[in-house]
Formats: C-alpha cells, structure tokens, sequence
C-alpha cells in the first residue's frame, strides 16, 4: 500500500496508490517542518501536488521527487510558472543527494570546507520501502536536519516504539540510532482517495545522530544490530553465536550486564551499545 499522494490533476492511479485529499491534512503535515521561508526542502513522492502546493507558498526552494512518469510530466506543467519548484523522475533511493546539495564545483576555495546547506524533509512514504529511503537519508544526513514522513500507523509505531515494547525492532533501533522521532498524528482512511484499508500517520524526525555519544562504529555498529535482530523470536545469544565464539559472548554478556535469555527488543540503544563495545573488548587480540 502506498499511503499518500496529493492532488493536481485526476489521473487514474496505479495499483496500490492512495492520494492525500484532506487539505487540514496536508497542512498539518507542512506545519510540522516549522518555518520554512528560508529553507529548501526534499519533497519525496509528491503525487498530485498538494503537499507542493502548499510548500510553493511557505519555502525558499523545493525539489520534489516523484517515481511515476506520468505524475511527474503534470507535475512539471502544474508547477511551471513557479521558479521556486523543481520537478525531478526518479527513485529517491537511487538518488546523488550531494549533487544536489552539495557545494557546486568552483564555488568554494581550496583547504575550506563549506557547511552542507540544511535540507527538511517532506513525504509520503510506501510502507515497504520506508526503511529503505530511511537508510538513504541517514547516509547522507549532513545534508538533513528535520524528516516529515507520512507512512503506515503500523510502520509509524514501530519507528517511535520504545525498547521492551512488542513494536520495537530493527526499524525502532536504527531509526532512534540517527534522530529524535515523535508521531504527531494519526490519519484516517477517509482522508485518501481511493481510503486505503489502514489508518496512516505523521512522523516528524530532528536528526540528531548518537554514533559517537555511544562511542560505536556505524558501519560495524549496524551490522550489530541486524545481526542482533535477524530473527526476533530467538533470544540475543541464539543471534549473535552465529558471529562470535561463545567464550567471547559469555565475557562480553557478563561485561555488559546482559542476560543470555535476552532479546534483542529489550535492549536499549545505550545497552546494545555497550554490549557491541563488550564484544571488541572481547575478541583475542590480532584477530
């Protein structure tokens, strides 16, 4: 399902396609980027435009990104009278986010190091590629400072779940590792067209990366935690064996306080970190 798209000209949408039709909505969605007349903004997935139309009254620049052709060719005329508004085809996964937004050649001197201009970012979001586009962003988050994403309540539940919590997992963990997450409402099927069979909600993201804070390697760091998290119903030690020799997960457990019979959910950020920086203690040395 894709929970959102917004409203420009009525073309008949493709399977799994929703379009936002509620302008209080829409404008609640907007609102919780802040203030914008200085700001450029990333709009991924903008549809039928209503998101875009609101943003072309508010924003400084908007790039809108939109997959479909056919979306993106109206799109294009809709907006072209608007020099604020540029109208990009293609995957956001797939996307240079430092050609964008990154300093154009030529325009700084050598040996200085301009700051990324900060990006917000806006978006409807299909649920099973949100983790995917997640991912993209927190790879190029200097570019980023706060993310609005509409997504499925399911999905919007497990990215704000706490540690304990039947909802929190690897989506939970990753999303948490990278920025401050708050779920600002939920919205119902009614205000789609065609209404999807599932509630959505508004997720608004400060990015706030806590690698170093939690003295990790994100690289390694990452691979921990999927490792950690492959198979949910299995306890931490039962994930983690397949890796780590269980002498050194028995020092590093006993290090780090953490019980065998664990999972992973109950773990916070803070002890799976600790249980990560256990682990490299850990290890022989040489190897």
């Amino acid at each position: 399902m894709k929970p959102s798209r917004a409203g420009v000209a009525r073309s008949k949408p493709k399977l799994g396609q929703h379009f936002l039709k509620d302008a209080s909505v829409a404008a609640r969605i907007v609102e919780a980027l802040g203030e914008l007349s200085a700001s450029t903004i990333l709009e991924i997935g903008p549809g039928r435009g209503a998101l875009t139309s609101l943003l072309v009254k508010k924003a400084r620049r908007i790039i809108a990104v939109e997959a479909d052709r056919v979306l993106a060719a109206q799109l294009r005329m809709h907006f072209s009278l608007q020099p604020n508004v540029e109208i990009l085809e293609g995957d956001i996964r797939a996307m240079d986010f430092s050609t964008l937004f990154g300093p154009k050649p030529g325009s700084s001197r050598p040996g200085i190091e301009q700051t990324p201009q900060q990006v917000r970012v806006i978006g409807n979001l299909p649920y099973y590629i949100t983790a995917d586009i997640l991912l993209r962003l927190f790879e190029y988050r200097k570019y980023f400072d706060v993310i609005v994403i509409m997504v499925q309540e399911e999905v919007a539940d497990r990215l704000v779940a706490r540690p304990g919590s039947r909802d929190y997992g690897l989506l939970s963990a990753t999303a948490q590792l990278y920025a401050r997450l708050e779920k600002v409402s939920s919205v119902p099927p009614g205000a789609f067209s065609p209404p999807p069979k599932v509630y959505s909600a508004i997720v608004r993201l400060v990015l706030a990366p806590r690698l170093e804070q939690l003295g990790v390697a994100e690289a390694d760091f990452m691979r921990f935690l999927k490792l950690a998290f492959q198979q949910k119903r299995k306890t931490l030690w039962n994930n983690l064996k397949s890796r780590y020799p269980s002498r050194e997960l028995t020092r590093a457990m006993q290090r780090a306080n953490v019980k065998p019979t664990v999972r992973a959910e109950a773990l916070s950020l803070e002890q799976s970190a600790g249980l990560f920086r256990a682990l490299i203690d850990s290890a022989p040395q040489g190897v």
